[in-house]
């Protein structure tokens, strides 16, 4: 009886005596494996560049809006202080007002913020400092709006006109002397809901007080960690419900609600399965390519098996049972798919490595794609080869040995 090893060994001479073949089968593996390997790390890149632009766009935020007017006073900002879990909160009050320097005017987001409103959206400055409780009219700017939005550069200590209109349509002028000027915040694929590059920041107190209200627009706050924002959430959620009374069947419909939350966890979420469709979508792709690459090693084996068919009569005729027969095919299938597989492997990391290098990706590579890229070509092997191997290994051997 021939052993597995000396079948393999023939297999492996019948490579080498058509290289060029070889090599040509071999393609279609080397570039599925590479492309199963390159997109699952780059989806994996993707998911890692999420979650670490989420985790810096500010702290664990939680974002609560109003849906109706004139519905957030000091009432409800002192609920949101003393739910369990809320480590602080700033008010917010959005405005767009027409803002002035020298001789150039624009229309901005005037936004009212506590001094807490730093901490809450973790705030870096380029010079000077944030407000505090006790500034009145102050502004704090972002980087566009000092250096971009208007003829000449704004500094700290240089003053800028903003014009309120009110409810009734008046309007009134007021000149704020800037106190700080934030960084830039670095250009990412994930945009914060309270990014601050165009946004101008005073006092709330002031422009509650300019504009004859005592309302807030919203309010956001930090919860004490990642770990707990979604159960702080939740609770925040049914105490402001209790406190507008909200039906408690109707606190799972948020139309019914005057308001709204969300927090860094929701956006961590999604954000996170855009990645996981992401990765799918070109683990598809790059699986259509190895399935391809497949029907090449099988098409190219039948090939291999109509040529070798007086081989075979001769093989059997010297002793060579159907097992035999089976496993010479079968092997010859499979070492073409391990070496396309192997070509693949190390093509698949140096295209992950130069595109999440392009793309300024993090370098995301699960170690087990090695492993699961090298066992992928053995079965592809093994499924590509079963069908030509069991039709050479079906042959009769005086027909075999008759064949020209």
């Amino acid at each position: 009886m021939v052993n597995i090893v000396q079948s393999l060994r023939i297999a492996a001479g019948s490579i080498r005596s058509a290289k060029m073949r070889s090599i040509l089968t071999t393609l279609g593996i080397v570039i599925g494996v590479a492309a199963v390997i390159a997109n699952v790390s780059l989806g994996a890149s993707f998911q890692q560049y999420f979650d670490e632009e989420i985790g810096s766009v500010g702290s664990n935020f939680i974002i609560i809006n109003h849906m109706e007017p004139d519905l957030f006073h000091d009432n409800e900002l002192e609920l949101v202080e003393n739910t369990p879990g809320i480590v602080i909160v700033s008010p917010i009050k959005q405005s767009l007002q027409k803002v002035t320097h020298l001789s150039t005017s624009r229309h901005l987001s005037v936004d009212g913020v506590s001094e807490d409103y730093e901490t809450v959206a973790n705030l870096k400055f380029e010079e000077g400092s944030f407000l505090s409780d006790q500034d009145k009219y102050v502004a704090v700017i972002g980087n566009d709006v000092a250096y971009k939005k208007f003829d000449r550069k704004i500094f700290t200590q240089n003053s800028i006109d903003i014009t309120f209109r009110k409810d009734d349509g008046s309007e009134v002028t007021k000149r704020f002397k800037v106190k700080g000027i934030l960084e830039s915040p670095k250009t990412t694929m994930v945009q914060s809901p309270i990014a601050p590059d165009e946004r101008i920041f005073i006092p709330i107190s002031t422009l509650n007080e300019i504009q004859g209200e005592d309302d807030y627009g919203s309010f956001l706050a930090m919860a004490s960690s990642m770990d707990t924002i979604q159960a702080t959430s939740d609770d925040l959620d049914q105490k402001l419900g209790r406190h507008f009374g909200v039906p408690s069947k109707d606190m799972n419909d948020d139309d019914t609600k005057p308001y709204s939350i969300h927090n860094q966890g929701e956006i961590l979420e999604k954000t996170d399965q855009m990645a996981g469709i992401l990765g799918a979508l070109l683990t598809s792709v790059a699986l259509i390519s190895l399935v391809v690459g497949s029907i090449g090693i099988m098409n190219i084996m039948l090939v291999t098996v109509t040529e070798r068919t007086r081989e075979i009569g001769i093989l059997k005729s010297l002793g060579y049972t159907n097992l035999n027969v089976l496993v010479l095919f079968i092997g010859e299938s499979v070492v073409l798919s391990v070496i396309g597989g192997l070509l693949g492997i190390g093509l698949g990391v140096l295209g992950a490595y130069g595109a999440q290098s392009l793309m300024a990706l993090p370098h995301a590579f699960p170690v087990e794609l090695i492993v699961i890229g090298f066992v992928v070509s053995v079965i592809v092997g093994l499924i590509a080869g079963v069908y030509p191997a069991n039709k050479a290994a079906r042959m009769n051997t005086v027909d075999a040995l008759r064949s020209e």
